[in-house]
C-alpha cells in the first residue's frame, strides 16, 4: 500500500479493487482492521467475536442463541472474574425458585434452565443442566397442574436427549399419563424406537397418538408419514444385503455370472465332513473295540508292574465290611461339662429400656427436614455436579420413589 501510495495511486481504490475481485481477501482484510480498531480503543482483539472462535463447541439451541450473551460466556473460558460472576448469577436464579411464592412455580425452574443453556454453551456436566432437568421434573411429576403442561413436557424431552437410553423415560410418562395429549411425546418416542431398530413399537407408538388425536394432529401425521418411508427403505436395504450375500464369490472377490455358477459347483471341503457325520447310527449294532495284533500286552512296563504286586485274594466277607459293622455305642452316656450361673434377676416382658433424654434437647422442638427441590443444586460444587450427571446419565430416575414406577 506504501508503494502504491508512492507511486500516486488511490489506496481506497486499490482497496476496494481488491476487495472485488477476491472475496476472501476482503474478508480477511476486515477481520484485520477490525482488530486493529480494537487494540486502538483499548479492548481485547476478540471482544464481540468469540463466537468465531469457539463456534465447534457450542451446543446448537432449537430457538437459536442471544449472540451479546453468547459472546460474555464464551469470554468467560478465559476470564476468572466473569466466570465467577456466571457461577454467582446461577446461585441467585437457583435461589429465586425456592423463594417464588406466585401460582406457576414451573415459570422460575424454566426461566433457570433458559439461562443455563444461554450462559454454559458447551453444555457438560460442570454446567449442571443435567441436574436441574432432573430436579424440575421430579419435582412435578405427581403436580396435576402440570400433567398435559407443552412447557412442562418439553423439559421431559430434553432430559430424555441427556440420558444414555431414553426408552425408560418415555415407558414413566406413559404410566403416569404425562404429556399423552401432544405429538411431541409420540414423535419423539417413536424417533428413539427407530434408531434402536424397534420398528415395529414404534409403528405401534404412532397409531396410538393418532387414535388418541394428538395435537397437533398434522405434525404427528407428517412425522408418522416419514416414519414409513424410512422403514421401508430400511427393510429395502436389508433384503439387497441378504441377496447380495447368497452370490457366488470367486477367490480374489470377482462375482461369478448366473451361468457360471450353475455350470461350475462350489467346492466345500468342510461338507463331506457335516455329511459323515450326519449319518444315521445304527443303535442294535453292537460297539467294536479295536485290538491291536501286533502289540504284546505282557510287555507293557505297566503290566509288569501289575505282575509283581497283584492281589491274589479277595478276602473274607468281615474284612470287607469292617468300615460299616462300628460297635454300637449309647449316646446319652457323654455329658457336657456346664458351669452353674447363679441368675440375679430376669426381665419381666413387660419392663422396658428407659432412653436418657438431655432436659435441654427435650425442651427444644424436633428439627423438620429440608423441603427445598434446589438443596442439591445449591450446595453441589462443579465436581459433585459431574458426578451426578454422570449416573443420571445411566439411570435418570434413579431418584424417584419406588410408587412412581408403576
Amino acid at each position: 500500500m506504501e508503494a502504491a501510495a508512492s507511486l500516486g495511486v488511490d489506496v481506497a481504490e486499490l482497496e476496494a479493487a481488491l476487495m472485488a475481485a477476491d472475496p476472501e481477501t476482503a474478508f480477511l482484510l476486515q477481520q484485520r482492521l477490525r482488530r486493529q480498531d480494537d487494540e486502538q480503543s483499548g479492548g481485547a482483539a476478540t471482544d464481540g467475536y468469540e463466537w468465531e472462535l469457539y463456534k465447534e463447541n457450542v451446543r446448537p439451541l432449537k430457538r437459536g442463541r442471544n449472540v451479546k450473551l453468547l459472546n460474555q460466556s464464551l469470554r468467560s473460558q478465559s476470564n476468572p472474574n466473569l466466570k465467577a460472576s456466571l457461577l454467582r448469577t446461577r446461585r441467585r436464579m437457583i435461589e429465586a425458585i425456592d423463594e417464588y411464592q406466585g401460582e406457576d412455580p414451573l415459570h422460575p425452574w424454566l426461566e433457570c434452565i433458559k439461562w443455563v443453556q444461554e450462559s454454559f454453551p458447551n453444555g457438560g456436566e460442570s454446567s449442571g443442566l443435567v441436574v436441574m432437568y432432573e430436579q424440575c421434573v421430579r419435582t412435578f411429576w405427581h403436580d396435576e397442574r402440570y400433567k398435559e403442561d407443552l412447557r412442562y413436557l418439553k423439559v421431559w424431552m430434553e432430559y430424555a436427549d441427556n440420558c444414555a437410553d431414553a426408552e425408560v423415560i418415555f415407558n414413566f410418562l406413559e404410566a403416569n399419563e404425562i404429556g399423552q395429549t401432544h405429538s411431541i411425546f409420540y414423535i419423539s418416542y417413536g424417533k428413539h424406537l427407530t434408531t434402536k431398530n424397534k420398528f415395529k413399537k414404534a409403528d405401534e407408538i404412532f397409531n396410538l397418538g393418532l387414535a388418541r388425536k394428538a395435537r397437533p394432529l398434522e405434525k404427528l401425521e407428517a412425522a408418522y408419514r416419514a416414519f414409513l418411508v424410512h422403514s421401508t427403505q430400511k427393510e429395502h436395504g436389508n433384503e439387497e444385503d441378504m441377496s447380495d450375500d447368497t452370490l457366488s464369490v470367486r477367490s480374489f472377490g470377482t462375482v461369478l455370472t448366473s451361468v457360471q455358477s450353475r455350470r461350475q459347483p462350489a467346492e466345500n471341503p468342510v461338507l463331506p465332513k457335516r455329511k459323515v457325520a450326519l449319518q444315521r447310527v445304527d443303535t442294535n449294532k453292537p460297539l467294536s473295540i479295536y485290538k491291536d495284533e501286533n502289540s504284546k500286552a505282557n510287555d507293557h512296563p505297566l503290566n509288569l508292574k501289575r505282575n509283581e504286586k497283584s492281589w491274589n485274594t479277595l478276602g473274607s466277607r468281615v474284612d470287607r465290611n469292617k468300615e460299616n459293622a462300628p460297635v454300637p455305642e449309647k449316646w446319652s452316656s457323654y455329658k457336657v461339662p456346664q458351669k452353674i450361673v447363679h441368675r440375679i434377676g430376669s426381665a419381666t416382658p413387660s419392663a422396658c429400656i428407659n432412653v436418657y433424654v438431655d432436659e435441654e434437647c427435650a425442651e427444644q422442638p424436633p428439627a423438620q427436614p429440608a423441603k427445598s427441590s434446589t438443596l442439591k443444586l445449591r450446595k453441589a460444587n462443579s465436581q459433585n455436579l459431574k458426578k451426578e450427571a454422570e449416573m443420571l446419565r445411566d439411570n435418570p430416575l434413579r431418584n424417584f420413589p419406588l410408587n412412581s414406577l408403576r
